[in-house]
């Protein structure tokens, strides 16, 4: 038995497909979705979510946030991942979240403010899911 996963932003379906299993970062700590899995919805926290698919190969994402929505019917289990911003490991431009996060880093010691200090986060979950 698999997974219907699906991974979506406002702008794109980031990816879709069947997974053994899912590996996501709530507000609260990390959680594992496996088939037959009881009906749930949690807060996602800025981080990596991870997929393994039905070949057993791990597919990895980002994403900023969101939430994780998943339902069980029929022998059925389908979860959803609607976050506001999300891309595939291969798709991080690497320059451009090390450029993030030095003007994050910037603009913290200037101003302070929580919305650098999440541009920051989302900047350093790219580059450590790229490694």
């Amino acid at each position: 038995m698999a997974l219907e996963v699906r991974i979506v932003t406002p702008e794109r379906q980031v990816w879709s497909g069947q997974a053994l299993m899912v590996v996501a970062r709530g507000v609260d700590g990390e959680i594992g979705i496996l088939p037959g899995h009881a009906p749930l919805l949690i807060r996602l926290a800025i981080g990596a979510l991870r997929i393994q698919g039905t070949d057993g190969a791990w597919q990895a994402a980002v994403e900023d946030g969101g939430f994780l929505h998943v339902t069980s019917e029929g022998g059925s289990t389908r979860v959803d991942v609607l976050a506001e911003h999300a891309e595939l490991a291969q798709e991080i431009d690497l320059r451009a979240a090390e450029s993030r996060a030095e003007e994050a880093r910037r603009q913290i010691e200037e101003t302070g403010h929580a919305a650098a200090r999440a541009e920051l986060a989302k900047a350093l979950a790219r580059l450590d899911l790229r490694g």
